[in-house]
């Protein structure tokens, strides 16, 4: 995953544009299966409508000696995203009114937008704009608004191989792929997003279709939910994955319904995972959960990440580099999601087919054959709490939320006493 992070992350990617191509068309190599979709500029989605196509080539500032003083080529961060083109001289006086930088982080570069809203600009340190000091400055930003563009998004199917009962019901994954070069937001949830998909994918039993969205903040998400009304109604989980890679403890934003299965899912895996992390309410801002839980679709989405946006020093900024990102902390975000499908997987509700008085385990080979000790007294306790809520109504997520139990636990003992007769699914 951070070698797949290293690769994307020198790439200049916007809303639209040959960024998101070039982004995808590595991604494709990770999933072939993978398709792009490309919707003209203009076109009406919900709401909003898609905007021009943007891309840049090149950009700088130079002083009165011809020398860069700030070069799009060292950094793609300099240049304000989706700046129009702009040639000519400016005093320093109205260059300063298109510059951005922090004073409070004053070695860093910031990164900005003006997707909908278009004019130009250069983000650059603080100690490197107080630095500037030539009375004019020669400005390039060669860029291109193209009304004729498009809009650029992948989707990934990966069909249930066991649906039983329920062939419509699908798991939505959903991450960014607008950002240029910031590995924690959000090259870090898109590569655990390829990982999950891969293992996914290699795994022979699947009882839901999981489907990946990878697609450009906000405006992606609305594209995608304006073209696909069968998809959506067939959507039972559904999780944004972003922000995966920084050092804070896991974060879930539940969903707007606040009680959804997946919130249950979530909470149970970050418990039995047993690592640091937080459950936070619903709010209708942040990332592209608005969106798929607005009132007209209230989908069971929730969002997971580590520390949230705007939280952490380096969000939106040069910090948010290669080395924020650490592989431990990839890898720790792609165990907890294989843990939360394998709670979607194996969820289920069973109806106790001895339900008057306790059924005698010993005999069936279920119970310790001594008495009198505790040994084995978590095994025997699942036995237990699986038979007394196995009664037609009670999910296993409801045993062990109630049990206090690991699921996986709960699962096999369910298994166990499913072989004896003890129990049948419903």
């Amino acid at each position: 995953m951070h070698a797949l992070l290293a690769r994307l992350f020198p790439i200049c990617r916007s809303i639209t544009g040959n960024g998101v191509r070039q982004t995808l068309a590595i991604v494709q190599e990770y999933l072939p299966a993978l398709q792009l979709h490309e919707v003209p500029s203009g076109t009406p989605a919900l709401d909003w409508q898609v905007p021009a196509e943007w891309n840049i080539r090149d950009a700088w500032v130079k002083n009165a000696a011809g020398e860069r003083v700030i070069d799009f080529r060292q950094h793609n961060l300099h240049v304000v995203g989706y700046s129009t083109p702009v040639r000519g001289w400016f005093s320093r006086q109205e260059l300063d009114e298109h510059l951005f930088s922090l004073p409070e982080q004053p070695d860093l570069l910031p990164y900005r937008t003006s997707y909908y809203q278009p004019t130009w600009g250069f983000c650059l340190s603080h100690q490197h704009r107080l630095a500037l000091q030539d009375a004019y400055y020669e400005v390039c930003i060669d860029s291109t608004i193209d009304e004729q563009g498009f809009l650029t998004y992948g989707e990934l199917e990966l069909p249930a191989t066991e649906a039983g009962e329920n062939p419509a019901n699908e798991v939505l994954f959903s991450c960014h792929c607008c950002h240029p070069s910031l590995a924690n937001d959000n090259l870090s949830g898109l590569v655990v997003a390829v990982a999950l998909a891969q293992t996914l994918a290699a795994q022979p039993v699947r009882h839901y279709t999981y489907r990946f969205v990878f697609g450009p903040g906000t405006i992606g998400s609305i594209v995608w939910l304006s073209r696909n009304p069968e998809a959506i109604a067939r959507i039972r989980h559904g999780l944004v994955l972003t922000l995966l890679g920084g050092p804070g403890p896991f974060t879930y934003k539940q969903s707007r319904r606040g009680s959804a299965a997946v919130d249950r899912a979530v909470a149970l895996a970050l418990r039995d995972a047993a690592v640091a992390h937080n459950i936070r309410p619903w709010l209708p801002y942040g990332y592209d959960e608005r969106q798929y839980c607005s009132p007209g679709f209230n989908l069971p989405v929730g969002c997971l990440s580590r520390t949230p946006f705007g939280e952490f020093p380096e969000y939106h900024t040069s910090a948010d580099n290669l080395d924020f990102v650490q592989p431990k902390q990839l890898a720790e975000a792609r165990a907890l999601l294989l843990r939360i499908c394998g709670i979607f997987e194996r969820d289920q509700v069973y109806r106790n087919l001895r339900p008057y008085g306790e059924p005698q385990l010993g005999r069936r080979g279920l119970y310790k054959g001594i008495g009198g000790g505790l040994e084995g007294q978590e095994w025997q306790m699942a036995l237990l709490w699986v038979l007394s809520l196995s009664d037609g109504d009670h999910s296993l997520v409801a045993v062990a939320e109630q049990a206090n139990l690991p699921f996986e636990l709960l699962q096999r003992a369910a298994e166990a006493l499913a072989t004896t007769d003890l129990l049948a699914p419903v």
